[in-house]
């Protein structure tokens, strides 16, 4: 399976146009409500810990999914070349249920994390292989830990007037500004933007008064507001 089944939703998933996506749905531990968190086992402990996965730290480790059902739907290992997965903690590459899931982990450790469906793909589910409202069973290999880049503060990238609101308009100007950066043929970039525009006021708009406050979004932003 590509290596996309972990990317949060479709978002980061869609290349290049989103520098700023890559966070949206995972919302940097910020779900509120009675939501279930993951369920973290400890299979294997490290034999020397010299260091634990942090925010925005690199992490690169083997990973196999399942569902309730006992059924693999994923693995890194059986990939052909059997390369780890590698990505950056604490931006939203993944699912939330990783993002909360690996914090703290040691180099050489393992862990079985059981995710609910909220902190997984949610109601949406992923493509064809997840379907919606579905727990998900990951057993994780830590292999190695480093030092990540600090990410862009991308909230203020996105608010031009400073004012410490997005609106959908500042949103769509980001996002093209991004497609163009990268290439991406302008009829293509239109639909797509589209989407991902409407995917993230649905997720991040939680009071849903047609803005993006700074509280609201869960994305790179620096909190010196």
């Amino acid at each position: 399976m590509a290596k996309s089944i972990l990317c949060k939703k479709m978002i980061l998933c869609v290349v290049g146009t989103m520098a700023l996506v890559a966070m949206v749905t995972a919302s940097d531990m910020n779900v509120k409500g009675d939501v279930p968190d993951v369920h973290v086992l400890v299979t294997r402990d490290s034999d020397k810990c010299t260091r634990k996965a942090a925010k925005h730290d690199i992490l690169v480790l083997h990973y196999e999914g399942f569902f309730p059902n006992g059924t693999k739907f994923d693995s890194s290992i059986e990939r052909p070349g059997a390369n780890p997965f590698q990505f950056q903690l604490g931006i939203g590459q993944v699912i939330q249920g990783w993002e909360r899931g690996l914090l703290d982990m040691c180099m050489g450790e393992k862990r079985k994390l059981t995710v609910p469906a909220s902190l997984a793909y949610g109601e949406q589910g992923s493509g064809e292989l997840i379907p919606p409202n579905t727990d998900l069973i990951f057993d994780i290999d830590l292999i190695q830990v480093h030092d990540g880049p600090q990410p862009p503060n991308v909230f203020k990238m996105i608010d031009i007037d400073s004012d410490n609101l997005l609106t959908r308009d500042e949103l769509a100007m980001y996002l093209a500004r991004q497609s163009q950066m990268q290439g991406v043929p302008m009829d293509l970039a239109n639909v797509q933007n589209l989407k991902v525009l409407n995917n993230i006021f649905t997720v991040e708009d939680k009071d849903k008064d047609g803005r993006i406050s700074h509280e609201e979004f869960t994305g790179p932003k620096h909190e010196e507001l």
